[in-house]
Order: C-alpha cells, then sequence, then structure tokens
C-alpha cells in the first residue's frame, strides 16, 4: 500500500496546551530568543531533539518492573551488556547516563598533549568533550555533504582522500578517527558500508583508532540496506554487526536508537582503555555494573535496542522523515536533500539570505517557526559551531546554517507533521520581513545551551 502506517497503536496520551502568537511572543523574549530556555509547557509541536523523547513501548515498561537495583552485579546489567555485546561485538561494555558521558570517559583516556581527532563531521558535544581537553576535532566531510541541495546516497561518508592526508600530515598525534553514524551535523546523513570499511583500512594502517559515535546505528543500518545492493538481504542486525566490526571503540547514547529516556554506553575489546575508562566511571558516574543508571534504565534500554532493529518501525521511521520532507519540498523550503534519519534540516543560508551569519540566520528561523505555530527546533549552524579567532577577532563560520527539526520516536502522528509543515510553509511565504539577532551572552563552551540573543 502507498500509505505506510506506524507499527504501534497509541496507548496513553499526554495533552498539548494550546498556546496563542502573543503568548509566545512573551515566552520567547523572556528567554532571551533562545529555545532551550522556553519551557516545554510553552511547546506545541517539541522538535528539538530526538534524543531522550522517545515514547517507550509496553514492553519496555514491562522489563523496567524487572529492574534489578542492587549496586554491584545486578541482573539488568548483565542482560543490557549482553544484548550490546550481540550488536557490537564488543567484549568490555561500560554503562553510562549518557552518550556525553561516554565521550567523556573515552576522550579523557585518550588524551595526550596536542591530540587530533578526525571525523565525518564531530556533533556538539563530541566536539565540545574533545576541544575542553585542549585537543583539536577536524571536520572532514565529503564535498557533497556540504551543499545541502545537492543529492548523494551517503552524504554522512568522510573524504577518504582528505583523511589519509591527514593521518600521513598529522602521524603520531591523531587520537582516533570518529565515524558518527547516521552523520548529525550533516543533516542526519548515512554512512556507506563501503565508506566506513575503508576508513577503517586507513586508520589502522596509521596504528590509529576507529570509534563509532553509534547513537542512531540501526537507522544507518536501514539507509545501507536500502542503499547498497549488497546489503539488500542482510539483517539488520547483521548489517549493524558488520559496522561495528570494522570499529576498535564506539560510544553511544541510547537516548537515540536504544529507545530509551536516558542512559548510554562505551564499549571496546581493548583491556587497557577498558580498565582506564571503568576507573573514571568509578570516579564520575558508579560502579561498572550501573554506570550512573538505575537498573530499570538498563532494562529499558536493552529492550529498546531489540525493537529499533524491527524492519517495520525502521521503514516506518525513515518513512516518516520523507514524507516532512516531501511535503516541505512541493512548497519550495529549501532543506538538505535527500531526507536523513532522523530529521528535517532547513537550510537557513538560503531560506533568510538577508539575515547574513554574524546574526545568525538559523536561530533567527527556529525563533520564528516557535512564533508563528508553537514548534521548537534547533539552530545547527553559527551559533552552535561558530568559533571566534582570539589573535584576529574574526568569525569562523560553518559551511551550513541549518535549523534541525528532530522527529521524536513513537511520539507525533501524521496530523502533527501536515501541521509543522503548514506552520513551515506560512514562514517561508512571509521570509523577506526576517531579521537578524545580536548574541548578548555566551559560555565558553556549548554556547548555544544557554545563550541569550536580543533582536536587531
Amino acid at each position: 500500500m502507498k500509505t505506510i502506517i506506524e507499527p504501534f497503536k497509541i496507548k496513553s496520551v499526554e495533552p498539548i496546551r494550546m498556546t496563542t502568537r502573543e503568548e509566545r511572543e512573551q515566552v520567547l523574549a523572556a528567554a532571551g530568543y533562545n529555545l532551550f530556555s522556553v519551557r516545554a509547557e510553552d511547546v506545541l509541536i517539541d522538535l528539538l531533539t530526538d534524543s531522550g523523547t522517545s515514547s517507550m513501548s509496553s514492553e519496555q515498561w514491562a522489563a523496567m518492573m524487572r529492574g534489578d537495583e542492587s549496586y554491584a552485579g545486578a541482573r539488568s546489567f548483565f542482560r543490557f551488556e549482553a544484548q550490546v555485546r550481540e550488536i557490537t561485538g564488543f567484549t568490555h561494555i561500560i554503562p553510562a547516563h549518557q552518550g556525553r558521558a561516554a565521550e567523556r570517559i573515552l576522550f579523557n583516556v585518550l588524551h595526550r598533549e596536542g591530540g587530533i581527532y578526525l571525523g565525518n563531521t564531530h556533533f556538539d558535544t563530541t566536539r565540545a568533550n574533545i576541544e575542553y581537553l585542549g585537543d583539536e576535532a577536524i571536520d572532514l566531510p565529503i564535498p557533497e555533504g556540504t551543499v545541502p541541495s545537492q543529492l548523494h546516497p551517503f552524504k554522512g561518508n568522510i573524504d577518504l582522500d582528505r583523511l589519509a592526508s591527514d593521518l600521513r600530515r598529522h602521524a603520531g598525534a591523531v587520537r582516533a578517527v570518529i565515524m558518527t553514524v547516521t552523520n548529525n551535523s550533516g543533516g542526519g546523513q548515512p554512512v556507506s558500508m563501503a565508506n566506513l570499511r575503508e576508513a577503517s583500512r586507513l586508520a589502522h594502517a596509521q596504528g590509529t583508532l576507529l570509534v563509532l559515535d553509534s547513537c542512531r546505528f540501526a537507522e544507518n543500518a536501514y539507509f545501507i540496506k536500502q542503499r547498497e545492493p549488497e546489503y539488500a538481504e542482510k539483517s539488520i542486525l547483521e548489517i549493524a554487526q558488520e559496522m561495528f566490526s570494522y570499529a576498535d571503540a564506539t560510544t553511544m547514547s541510547a537516548k537515540k536508537d536504544g529507545l530509551a529516556n536516558i542512559g548510554g554506553f562505551l564499549a571496546c575489546s581493548d583491556d587497557e582503555i577498558a580498565a582506564a575508562a571503568r576507573n573514571l566511571l568509578i570516579l564520575t558516574e558508579g560502579f561498572p555494573t550501573y554506570g550512573g543508571l538505575a537498573g530499570r534504565d538498563l532494562e529499558a534500554i536493552a529492550q529498546g535496542l531489540r525493537e529499533v532493529m524491527e524492519e517495520d518501525y525502521l521503514r516506518y521511521r525513515i518513512r516518516s522523515v520523507e514524507y516532512f520532507c516531501e511535503s516541505l519540498q512541493a512548497a519550495g523550503v529549501p532543506m538538505i536533500q535527500p531526507p536523513g534519519g532522523h530529521a528535517v534540516f532547513l537550510d537557513a543560508g538560503s531560506f533568510l539570505p538577508q539575515v547574513p551569519p554574524a546574526e545568525f540566520p538559523g536561530q533567527v528561523l527556529a525563533n520564528e517557526l516557535y512564533l508563528a505555530g508553537g514548534i521548537r527546533g534547533v539552530e545547527i549552524g553559527s551559533v552552535m559551531f561558530g568559533k571566534e579567532d582570539p589573535a584576529t577577532g574574526t568569525v569562523q563560520h560553518p559551511p551550513m546554517e541549518l535549523v534541525r527539526l528532530a522527529i521524536p520516536r513513537r511520539v507525533y502522528t501524521q496530523s502533527h507533521v501536515d501541521y509543522a509543515a503548514e506552520v513551515i510553509t506560512a514562514v517561508h511565504a512571509e521570509r523577506e520581513r526576517l531579521r537578524g539577532l545580536k548574541m548578548t551572552y555566551q559560555a565558553p563552551f556549548l554556547r548555544h545551551f544557554t545563550a541569550r540573543f536580543a533582536p536587531l
């Protein structure tokens, strides 16, 4: 059939508080024109993130009731460990309260003065954890990956020629190659198995680790199944297992493809890395068999990791994002093409050509979507990734100015998506009246979470 239905029934509902534009204008001004500071109850359609915002299944809730809250050696940990090990193949499974905690631990273990990390595109917390230690994160996306309108089946790929060159040029300094699957900052775009395989070969030839940021591994595996012919008959589990086989370690936020509201892990097979990581885990997160999580959380993640690989679910998940994109494309709204796995990425630079990067077009657009229809998205552009050179005072802007509208898993229906598309189309029709913002406050790291703005 043409219509792909949600492969689930709704068992419990949460009411949405309807607001007026006048109310939203007051809310946004009080929040310093930063949607992170807006209360969730003042949002109609919350597309800020797909992280930790999933609806859990009846089986996940049932599993939570089996949670063993023992401090050490809980049954829930061993069920969690077995599920992660089946997918990743790694020996050491180290839970953490979320993905950035796993990143912080790994990068502290790998840190050496002058360390460099090469990646397809580092996301915000990954980059921040690297730079906080004084190390450098270098993005090496393929050329097609920085042109929103250009079509390519695997725009999340790393540029293999640049990777080979940088591995040679920075020999001895590269601590790891980090492949983010799917590539979030690049538009939720997938990485091909061929690209991952060759990146692994290049890294290992130079004695360098390859690390997977695997928080959307199942979505990436589904794209591989659809777009690489040799994987058409493979199961999602088989594809995922091959993906992890090319890596030396992985960090994962289970708040994405774990279908859970909290949790994550670090996994590897290197005994020395694992020992050092567990020592840091005990210091800051908790004992290695709970890692800052309750037993019920470990149970929810273990069940979620099984459910996320169901092809009926993935077909619905990817198609729902495609449907959203198609609705906007028909209205001429500029965005990253083709659709990614977890979000629609509006091309704010093309949407608002009258707003220069220094005046934050993505932030302007995200704010207007909230004012027009109560939709909360997030800027991925000069607010999130802009950098000022302290020596010259010049600001380096990222290659794309985007607004990400991330779709929570199993939360919204088609009518919610239709409403969001209608709001965005209306804003696009009146886009010429929008003007820029100035930043009035910023933190030294991850400034987009707490920055404040004022209209120009």
